[in-house]
């Protein structure tokens, strides 16, 4: 292998495939990066069996050849190089990767590109097409309520629906104290439904990734159902899926409510970061109190937050307020999560009674819908 390629391009590519680099392993290989040269792009492939990250960057293929390199390693040397071409050559007597940027070299050893698991292509199976920023928010605003806690490992996924009968695809995710459901529309030729539960973290990682895409966002899946593999055009991503039956989280949502206000989203956001910072001795607990206006006055949402050991603090915002007045209180990094991946100027929060969920929803659409279970405060 003998390549040479733009040290910012070889950076970008590093850092997108160490995100599935495994951190803790047994096995040495999956520590490493798989650089393959072929055509006219150098390929780098990491995976921890449960996440594959493919990107391929533009090269000068001198010479094919493929080599497994320490990702750490690789990455703080490459980081560390100016902004120039850099050399790649493969030593395969020694199976070392020799490196040159300038008066820079390195030499580092490797294993065989033989050894590294093998990466899935899916060429057969179920494949459709779905809008790269459309995606990137559906998955901003749904991974958000997915479970970290593995002890019930469905619920660290989310449930993804795709209907080509009503033209929908749906992702919801739930954790327990919050929920998330996205619609979007859909136009794919598919021979029924579609229903899967996807890790979230592989989700995340598309997120991060998918905003660079050029076109449509291919989605393949496995003649089994048991792989997904999402192709942007310069980054493949694949997944195990999760096996299990996903809760029904339609049940979740309330059927009506008493109160309901809208309210500035950005201005919430700085009302609740502000109230995070003196709820964090007291639960990181945040009240929300909803006054509805009259003729003369508008009605007023009062955050607050209150620790018997720091103090505490309250902020009032205008808002429209319609029903009837009512305290309730929530988790503010649950409110700060949803609010940060909202993006619409306006939120509407409905509510029942202080022991009901609230349910949020951006006013300029009805494609999403967030949940948050509330906290119990003492009278």
């Amino acid at each position: 292998m003998n390549v040479i390629c733009q040290q910012d391009n070889l950076a970008r590519g590093l850092s997108i495939v160490n995100r599935a680099v495994a951190s803790r392993t047994t096995l040495p290989i999956l520590s490493n990066i798989l650089m393959r040269a072929e055509g006219d792009r150098l390929k780098l492939s990491a995976t921890n069996l449960e996440i594959g990250i493919s990107c391929w960057i533009e090269a000068e293929v001198r010479e094919a050849g493929a080599i497994t390199v320490p990702a750490r390693l690789l990455g703080d040397f490459v980081n560390s190089l100016p902004a120039e071409p850099v050399e790649l050559k493969l030593d395969a007597k020694r199976k070392a990767l020799d490196l040159s940027a300038g008066r820079y070299h390195a030499d580092i050893k490797g294993i065989d590109a033989e050894d590294f698991p093998i990466m899935p292509t899916i060429d057969d199976g179920t494949s459709f097409t779905l809008d790269p920023a459309q995606l990137r928010e559906m998955v901003a605003q749904v991974t958000i309520a997915a479970a970290t806690d593995e002890s019930r490992p469905i619920l660290t996924g989310v449930q993804t629906v795709v209907d080509p009968d009503a033209g929908r695809v749906t992702m919801a995710a739930a954790d327990g104290f919050r929920m998330s459901i996205r619609e979007a529309s859909f136009d794919a030729p598919l021979d029924g439904k579609v229903s899967v539960v996807i890790p979230a973290r592989a989700l995340q990682e598309l997120g991060r990734v998918v905003g660079d895409a050029d076109g449509p966002v291919r989605v393949s899946l496995t003649e089994n159902r048991n792989q997904i593999l999402f192709h942007t055009g310069h980054v493949d991503i694949v997944s195990q899926l999760i096996d299990g039956n996903f809760p029904d989280v339609e049940k979740i949502i309330p059927a009506g409510y008493t109160t309901r206000a809208v309210v500035n989203a950005k201005a919430l956001h700085g009302a609740v970061r502000i109230a995070s910072f003196f709820a964090r001795d007291s639960a990181n607990v945040v009240r929300l109190k909803l006054e509805p206006g009259d003729d003369l006055n508008p009605g007023i949402l009062t955050v607050s937050a209150q620790s018997a050991e720091v103090g505490g603090n309250q902020s009032e915002l205008e808002a429209s307020i319609e029903g009837e007045a009512i305290e309730i209180a929530f988790n503010a990094k649950y409110m700060l999560d949803l609010l940060g991946a909202l993006g619409s100027e306006q939120v509407a929060i409905e509510v029942s009674t202080p022991s009901s969920p609230g349910v949020y929803r951006p006013v300029d659409e009805t494609e999403f819908t967030h949940v948050i279970m509330p906290m119990h405060i003492a009278r």
